[in-house]
Parts: structure tokens; sequence; C-alpha cells
């Protein structure tokens, strides 16, 4: 990141306090990022989040009391909307698919090494989602999994409908970043600069009211199932 900026600020949100400093320890030890406030649970988290309005918030998705999916939901409410991260066991946590619905932009796991932890928390700063093309697929594969029948034709539907306002270049965008293509791969499957890459990307953020990639995808792999 450029020197010359000011500090990404982080919120910690995690029921363990031992977690929690862990975290602190990784993240103030870099220049370029700060904790500013930690909470324990999701009405705290709420609190400190409207006090301090931070950059990036790093959201346990398992608490007592308000969970991380519906704290999460709550916090992107705010003007001006921090990135959250979610902090997970991912192998157990079915909530992460509705974080990620609800505009998340990504996941860590507890275990994953602290320097990708930190270039996570970097990168969500930048706007830009934590899914790798292998994750991304863990999660559309986990998202359209076994459900009931009704279940499957009202969000079959839905998406469906959401769609339908594209165009057909948009589709085929949209369609790219459910197999997981970052913008190069997208441009030279459909034969079109990066420049038109991006800005068919933004149609759909804009027509679908979405807010990254990922929400993209589930939504077409909700139409497709």
């Amino acid at each position: 990141m450029d020197s010359e900026r000011e500090p990404v600020r982080v919120v910690i949100v995690d029921d363990e306090q031992l977690v929690r400093l862990a975290l602190r320890l990784v993240i103030d030890g870099e220049p370029d990022l700060t904790v500013v406030a930690e909470a324990a649970d999701g009405d705290a988290a709420i609190t400190v989040v409207d006090e301090q309005r931070p950059d990036v918030v790093l959201m346990d998705i398992r608490m007592p009391g308000r969970d991380g999916l519906s704290t999460t939901r709550e916090v992107l409410t705010r003007p001006a909307p921090p990135r959250v991260l979610m902090l997970t066991t991912f192998d157990s946590d079915d909530l992460v698919l509705g974080a990620l619905r609800a505009g998340a932009l990504g996941f860590v796991l507890k275990d994953t090494p602290p320097a990708r932890i930190l270039d996570a928390v970097r990168t969500v700063a930048d706007g830009n989602p934590v899914l790798s093309p292998a994750a991304t697929a863990r999660v559309i594969a986990a998202a359209t999994g076994p459900q009931s029948s009704e279940a499957r034709r009202s969000s079959r539907e839905a998406a469906r409908k959401q769609l339908s306002a594209l165009t057909e270049r948009e589709l085929d965008t949209a369609r790219a970043i459910a197999d997981g293509l970052g913008n190069p791969e997208i441009a030279e499957r459909l034969h079109i600069s990066i420049a038109t890459v991006k800005a068919h990307t933004g149609h759909l953020f804009a027509k679908l009211k979405v807010e990254n990639r990922v929400q993209i995808a589930l939504l077409v792999r909700d139409a497709e199932q």
C-alpha cells in the first residue's frame, strides 16, 4: 500500500479474547494497519463501528447473541460502511454463505497464517474480494447443494428475475465471474478488452444491486440450479 496513505483502520469482532489479542498483535505490527477497537459480540460490534467508523471489520461468524451474519447486515446499512471480512472455521460454517450474500467481501480461516490474514485485510480494504477461484467454486458448491425443491424453485425464480435486467453481454460476463475468472480471463473468453469487462462489471453491480463479485456468482448459480 502507498506509504503516504493513512493506516487502514480495523475493528476485530470475536467472542474469544485470545483470538482478538492474537489478531491485534499481528495487525498492529504493520505500519499500514491499525486496530482501533475490539468487540466480543455483535451488539458491541455495532456500537464500535458507529463510534470508530473503521475501514475494515474482521467479523467472527459464530458468537453468542447476535451472530456475525446479523451483525454484518446491520453494519453494512451504515453510510460509507466498512468492508467486512469474515473469520470462520468454514467447514462447519454454513452461515458464511449468508454473510457473502449480505455483502461481506470474503472470509479467512482462523488458522490462516498471519501473513495471509494481513494480505486479506489489505485486499478487502481496497474493495476487492478475498476469494480465489477455487474458494469461489467451493462457496458456490455449498450454496447450491441439497435443499428442498420448493426452496430451490423460489431462489431460482428470484435470481432469474434479477438477471433478466441484464444485456446478453452483461449476462456472459456474470457467468464468467461465476466460473471464478478474473478480468483478463473474462476478456479473453469474451474477446473484449479488460476496460469493457470492467464496464460490464460496473453495470452488474448497479443493475443487480450487489456489492461484490461473489454475490454475482451466487445469483448466477441460483438461476441455473
